[in-house]
């Protein structure tokens, strides 16, 4: 498998997203398309805008297809990473906090599939820094031993560090995501000691697990990987490696904890 043809299925449906998702429902088992749908518009996948045919046009304007292509087959080979179906639709760009946030850009990586959602305004770099990130992802999920399903906290934290440093490994301090230097490394020492220590073990299916990671509620923007992004830059200074080492390593082993 590789990259899909979701140009074609968006000029055919773009404005019927959920006829298009019965294409992905393969891809989902037991899921419908309006389920599907659903799920993928939470992570960043476009609404129907009126203007939406011209988003197409400039996302094949801009090569995106092609640029993920290419993305794909380097660190395929560099990383030894899987064979995997991977989907690119146009990105929610209607919601101002994510475009703050994350720049109208948003994946969402599982072992076995990708999806990549991309606005107009993002450059061929960001494209880039964006596909390495949750490629990344995805190679963890198949090297790390663990099932997605019973990872806590400290597990997507760190998933989420070794891949914005994969970024930063790759392409430099200019292309990882604004969200990184929202604290000092002091005021991160602090939040990992106060907040994300003391709850490491607290299972994925916890609601407490998606308001550290995302800093929901009362907690910091972005808590998690913030966090998680720190302990990992730190370990791979400290110990002069690189994130393909980090790959099947245990989280605990990368956080330094030592009991």
């Amino acid at each position: 498998m590789s990259i899909i043809s979701t140009d074609k299925w968006l000029i055919k449906s773009y404005d019927r997203p959920i006829e298009m998702c019965k294409k992905l429902e393969d891809y989902f088992e037991g899921a419908s398309a309006s389920e599907i749908y659903e799920y993928l518009s939470m992570s960043g996948m476009y609404h129907p805008l009126e203007n939406g045919k011209k988003v197409i046009q400039t996302l094949k304007q801009n090569r995106v297809w092609e640029v993920v292509e290419e993305e794909k087959r380097k660190l395929q080979k560099e990383w030894d990473g899987p064979n995997i179906p991977i989907f690119i639709f146009p990105s929610h760009t209607a919601d101002p906090e994510f475009n703050r946030v994350f720049n109208g850009k948003a994946g969402l990586a599982y072992h076995d599939k990708l999806f990549l959602f991309i606005a107009g305004h993002n450059s061929e770099k960001e494209i880039k820094s964006l596909f390495t990130h949750e490629y990344n992802h995805v190679c963890r999920l198949s090297k790390f031993q663990k099932h997605e399903d019973n990872y806590v906290l400290l597990d997507t934290i760190i998933l989420e560090g070794i891949a914005e440093n994969a970024v930063r490994e790759r392409f430099g301090e200019d292309f990882i995501s604004k969200w990184t230097n929202n604290y000092s490394d002091e005021e991160l020492e602090n939040l990992w000691k106060t907040f994300v220590l003391p709850n490491r073990n607290i299972q994925k299916n916890h609601p407490k697990h998606e308001q550290l990671l995302y800093g929901i509620g009362n907690y910091p923007e972005l808590l998690g990987y913030c966090v998680g992004y720190y302990l990992v830059k730190q370990f791979l200074v400290e110990k002069n490696l690189t994130t393909k080492d980090l790959m099947p390593m245990e989280p605990a082993k990368i956080a330094r904890i030592h009991n």
